[in-house]
């Protein structure tokens, strides 16, 4: 049986692939198994400094698999596909979530978790709960108005319409949109400027932003001053390296 999700490791980053592609990568229980334990993996694997999230074929995703919901999926436990994102955006490494053509409903459910998107100029985002008479369960309400704000949240969730690579660089659903021929090699370039940086900062980084999102600023200034993680074993080693360059 083939792995419905496929993690390949290379130089620091675990690439995880939703590898449905003949159905568009909907979602389905099984996905979601498979996407925990990588997940579960990849949070103690001290070997890992960034994690990547894309789709094979000619998607990202097309959304939850409508066909499982209508025969009544089974989850292992109740909520377990919010419980799964919610553990992929707390990864303690960087999450970039790479997106090519669709990109709905729970795909950008799932997409909202990464720390970054990068989308291709064919991608297309579009939440389309409200065709179907659903409503969100997977924390789209949550994410999408962080992301984009709370008006554009609403125009996404009301009209159900589509927007381009482009237009969702454009209202910060998207870090950038990157020309087709060239998505790859952009995306390689991103995770090497990250890898590149301290893997100690970016996750005490991430830590931080974690904990203090939604506080007031006073209270995520003191909780910055009392939590900071200081200096990493190599910061010596790369005020060092530059210091010696510079002179």
């Amino acid at each position: 049986m083939t792995d419905q999700i496929i993690r390949t490791d290379a130089a620091g980053c675990a690439m995880l692939t939703l590898n449905r592609p003949e159905k568009l990568n909907a979602l389905t229980v099984a996905m979601f198994r498979e996407l925990r334990r990588h997940i579960d993996d990849i949070a103690g694997d001290t070997s890992i400094g960034v994690v990547v999230l894309r789709g094979a074929g000619r998607c990202f995703s097309a959304g939850h698999d409508l066909a499982d919901i209508e025969q009544g999926e089974e989850p292992p436990t109740p909520n377990f596909q919010s419980e799964t994102i919610e553990r992929l955006a707390n990864l303690p490494q960087p999450v970039i979530t790479a997106v090519h053509g669709y990109c709905y409903t729970g795909g950008l459910e799932l997409a909202l978790a990464g720390d970054l998107i990068v989308a291709s100029a064919n991608a297309r985002f579009a939440d389309t709960h409200a065709k179907w008479a659903l409503t969100p369960v997977w924390g789209l309400t949550q994410r999408l108005p962080r992301r984009v704000g709370l008006t554009k949240a609403k125009e996404m969730m009301f009209t159900c319409r589509t927007y381009s690579g482009e237009e969702a660089a454009a209202i910060g659903l998207a870090n950038e949109h990157v020309a087709d021929d060239c998505f790859d090699d952009r995306l390689g370039e991103i995770v090497a400027e990250i890898l590149d940086h301290s893997w100690f900062s970016h996750r005490a980084n991430k830590r931080l932003l974690l904990e203090t999102d939604g506080l007031p600023i006073g209270a995520g200034i003191a909780h910055e001053s009392f939590r900071t993680e200081g200096g990493g074993p190599d910061a010596y080693e790369r005020l060092a390296r530059f210091t010696r360059r510079e002179t």
